[in-house]
């Protein structure tokens, strides 16, 4: 089991986090507007893999309805579903739902019907993982990416070693960005309130922002800005589809099959890819760590370099605390503070943060969440 296989499966997560000091009167529960969506309050559940769908088709059943409905009934603000494949190509675990097929939309529907009948508002993480999967879950075709690189270590849950890729071709890379479109074309369809693109940790937009899995030479190859190419016509083309206020997009240093990597000027990169946001339109964002507090450069978390270039919405996310959480929001560093384990573990999350009660336990073994 590789070394981030096994920050996954950590066996238990015990939560001490204490009382919040203004209870219910935190900044935390207050009713927020962003992009498109009034929220319940300044939290978000973040994206994590259930694994709960049927492996041939796709589709999500019944228990999926209920555990999204659960917490939006809770009273969690924005709720980011686990990742939604755009292909079947895209599949690096088994039982992962799709958005691509008319099947997997219309079983979507059930979702946001309940999640809108409590209140909730919810976006569809819109996911292909690339070179991070093995063609016996990509049925038989090899594993896509910008080059014919293998990831080191296994596939999560399917014990068996990432197999070797191919390098996409031009016309792959032109049918891949109009699949992230017809899924977010389908995800409206389906009743969610816009999407989430999903261009972090490794999975296959990310593989061709980072130097070490992208050695192409065209023009989605070369330093960052031009490696950003394919991230820029993804959000582009789901941007003239659903709406910038119905656009988020994740991304991040870190890389599932590579949890110590950071960029050499961790500045001078989210500088870039901020850049390239703007370019495209781009007024949401969810930029992912593992440990929000960690400082990367100039005495800066990540968040705080983020905001230092970027004036929209900014999701924190990174084993936050309601502590953490409360300050970074106070002082203007996220506008929603994303939690995720103890979201699993705990249906009524904010109900047992404003009641200053103590959480359920995560235990891997238990509630078997993956983070995305």
């Amino acid at each position: 089991m590789s070394q981030a296989t096994r920050g996954i499966y950590a066996a238990t997560e015990t939560y001490n986090w204490g009382k919040l000091k203004d209870g219910e009167n935190s900044k935390l529960f207050e009713p927020v507007e962003i992009g498109a969506w009034s929220l319940k309050t300044r939290t978000a559940m973040a994206p994590m893999t259930r694994c709960f769908a049927d492996d041939e088709t796709g589709v999500i059943g019944e228990d999926v309805v209920e555990y999204y409905r659960k917490r939006a009934a809770d009273g969690v603000g924005l709720i980011i579903t686990e990742g939604v494949l755009v292909s079947f190509r895209g599949k690096g675990n088994p039982k992962v739902p799709g958005i691509y097929t008319e099947e997997q939309t219309e079983a979507w529907k059930k979702v946001t019907e309940a999640v809108h009948t409590e209140g909730g508002t919810i976006i569809a993480q819109l996911w292909h993982v690339g070179r991070l999967s093995h063609n016996d879950l990509t049925k038989g075709y090899p594993p896509q990416a910008p080059s014919a690189i293998a990831a080191e270590g296994n596939v999560p849950r399917f014990r068996k070693p990432y197999d070797t890729p191919e390098e996409m071709s031009l016309a792959d890379i032109e049918e891949l960005v109009g699949q992230y479109a017809q899924a977010a074309k389908n995800a409206m369809d389906a009743g969610f309130d816009g999407v989430e693109i999903h261009g972090a940790h490794g999975y296959l937009i990310d593989q061709f922002n980072s130097d070490f899995s992208n050695h192409r030479t065209d023009r989605y190859g070369g330093d960052l800005a031009q490696r950003l190419t394919l991230m820029k016509e993804i959000t582009k083309a789901v941007i003239d589809t659903v709406g910038t206020n119905r656009t988020m997009i994740r991304f991040s240093a870190h890389k599932s099959d590579a949890p110590t990597y950071m960029w050499e000027d961790p500045e001078r990169a989210i500088q870039t890819f901020v850049e390239a946001f703007k370019e495209v339109g781009a007024t949401l964002l969810h930029p992912s760590t593992m440990d929000f507090n960690r400082v990367i450069a100039d005495g800066k978390t990540m968040h705080q370099l983020v905001r230092k270039y970027w004036d929209g919405v900014i999701v924190g996310v990174g084993t936050l605390d309601p502590q953490s959480a409360e300050q970074a929001l106070v002082e203007g560093t996220i506008d929603v503070a994303a939690f995720g384990r103890p979201l699993v573990s705990n249906p009524d999350f904010i109900s047992r943060l404003k009641n200053g009660n103590d959480l359920e336990e995560y235990e891997a073994r238990k509630h078997l969440p993956v983070l995305v």
